[in-house]
């Protein structure tokens, strides 16, 4: 069964400095039909104007994912780290126990356009810690690349779950195949471009719950459609 999340349906806030959309419940966004699927919590896609950003705040016990698209983004935490966010790189930050950070966009003229990911970990108090890879665009083309999993596996970023994302560019009519053993979920989400998933249509900002099903079919219907995909316990 594969259940839609239309684009135009998710939340959305508009901040000046930030435009954003809520495939789930999320900050002043509530709806209860929408709270997560399986251990997947957020997927926030963002826009953030240049010279703005994220202040230094606080959180906990959330595995956080960000997937820039566009443009690039400034990150800094409590444990040291300062780095820079590029479309293809991936970065894990695991909050655990605690862990302050910030992001920004320093550029004066480019908007930053990202994908904002949690997944609930495994169990709480795990100890911070931070991840940031690259995966080159021909490692994703007509392919699933996975770039993130429990155990950091075929270079991936590793996550506090059990749950796996690959990210994928398909050129117009390329396909790729995914299986899903027993009792595994799937989430499609479309950053850019259009799909079909098992026959149904999934436009840039769509997502997809996916239960019950033995395989995903994913093919391009424009080119260079790039989405990513969970398999979820």
């Amino acid at each position: 069964m594969i259940t839609l999340r239309p684009a135009d349906q998710r939340g959305q806030a508009d901040y000046g400095w930030l435009h954003t959309r809520y495939t789930f419940s999320f900050a002043d966004y509530y709806d209860p039909k929408h709270m997560h699927f399986r251990s997947l919590r957020v997927i926030n896609e963002d826009h953030v104007e240049p010279g703005h950003g994220f202040g230094t705040h606080p959180h906990r016990d959330m595995e956080i994912i960000t997937y820039v698209l566009e443009g690039a983004l400034a990150h800094k935490d409590s444990m040291g780290t300062g780095s820079t966010i590029r479309p293809g790189e991936v970065q894990r930050m695991s909050a655990g126990t605690g862990v302050l950070h910030s992001e920004f966009n320093h550029s004066p003229s480019e908007e930053v356009h990202l994908l904002q990911i949690w997944i609930m970990p495994e169990r709480k108090g795990i100890e911070p810690s931070y991840e940031q890879k690259e995966f080159s665009r021909d490692s994703k083309l007509n392919r699933l690349r996975l770039v993130a999993s429990p155990h950091g596996e075929d270079g991936s970023v590793s996550i506090h779950q059990d749950a796996r994302l690959y990210a994928s560019v398909l050129e117009a009519g390329k396909s790729v195949r995914h299986e899903l053993q027993s009792g595994r979920y799937a989430w499609v989400q479309v950053a850019r471009g259009e799909i079909s998933l098992n026959g149904a249509i999934l436009k840039a900002g769509d997502g997809a719950g996916v239960e019950r099903e033995t395989a995903l079919e994913i093919t391009g219907s424009a080119p260079n459609s790039e989405f990513l995909l969970f398999d979820l316990a």
